[in-house]
């Protein structure tokens, strides 16, 4: 039985059980609505799962790439990851990964100003990356749970 502070469990309604902190409900809703069986949920589904499985090898990938000093393909895929979780409206990822676009191409955080040292971009990249893989594990949390697939 839920208690009074527990979120509604009602999946026609994301946004009674996605926290808007981390999701964008109304970004997230969009995706939701081109399900056929809001039972089911198999379009939606699989969109969300197929997006754990690219983060994944793509985080896999920043740190192969970390390893290697490659801030050009940091910023790839930096700016792959951002345009995939803001589709599902992953807020705090889709900024995580911004920033990593931009440190990785040389820039700050707002990808504004020039960073001519490498070794400063790298250092805010390992940190950067650390958080965005947190985030995700947040996201992906959230997800599992909405899928009832914890």
């Amino acid at each position: 039985m839920a208690r009074p502070s527990d979120p509604v469990d009602d999946r026609s309604d994301a946004g009674s059980v996605l926290d808007t902190d981390i999701i964008d409900t109304t970004t997230f809703e969009q995706i939701l609505e081109m399900d056929d069986d809001e039972d089911e949920r198999e379009f939606s589904k699989s969109i969300v799962y197929d997006f754990f499985t690219q983060a994944e090898g793509t985080f896999e990938k920043m740190d192969k790439f970390l390893e290697q000093k490659n801030l050009a393909e940091l910023s790839s895929l930096g700016h792959f990851l951002k345009g995939s979780s803001a589709t599902l409206g992953l807020a705090k990822v889709k900024d995580s990964c911004e920033k990593i676009q931009h440190y990785g191409a040389k820039k700050d955080a707002s990808g504004t100003t020039d960073e001519p040292d490498d070794e400063v971009s790298l250092d805010r990249l390992k940190k950067i990356i650390a958080q965005a893989k947190a985030e995700f594990k947040d996201a992906e949390k959230i997800l599992r749970r909405f899928y009832h697939d914890e």
